[in-house]
């Protein structure tokens, strides 16, 4: 089970046509992204500056598309095959960043987070 203190949790969403471009452009993103306050308190540091770490947790029910009828329909995200090779090449990338804790692919998870903040995005390219 994973765990860290500082830092961002990311609930991860793969589409069919995600990449690994997709994937490398995701984790610098999240490296980089100036989210942590600076001696102002503004919004001006990044993870990578600041030594935080990055939480990633599957998520497939973000591609859940509730429009129609009262079921979502999640058709909108990949295959779990596909989805599990994209979330292992994502992993791997955001690694390289600096530290990296996970959830268990796939599995039913409580996930806990103390929000400080809050700053809640969506990213996507």
């Amino acid at each position: 089970m994973g765990a860290i203190g500082r830092g961002l949790v990311v609930l991860a969403g793969f589409a069919p046509d995600d990449s690994g471009e997709t994937m490398a452009w995701m984790a610098d993103k999240l490296w980089d992204l100036r989210l942590f306050a600076d001696a102002g308190g503004r919004m001006n540091r990044s993870a990578r500056e600041v030594g935080a770490a990055l939480l990633i947790v599957s998520q497939f029910t973000l591609y859940g598309d509730a429009s129609r009828g009262r079921r979502p329909s999640f058709t909108g995200a990949a295959r779990p095959d596909v989805a599990r090779a994209l979330y292992d090449r994502f992993v791997e990338l955001c690694r390289r960043g600096g530290e990296v804790a996970e959830g268990e692919f796939g599995a039913m998870m409580e996930v806990e987070l103390v929000n400080d903040g809050p700053v809640t995005l969506q990213l996507e390219r």
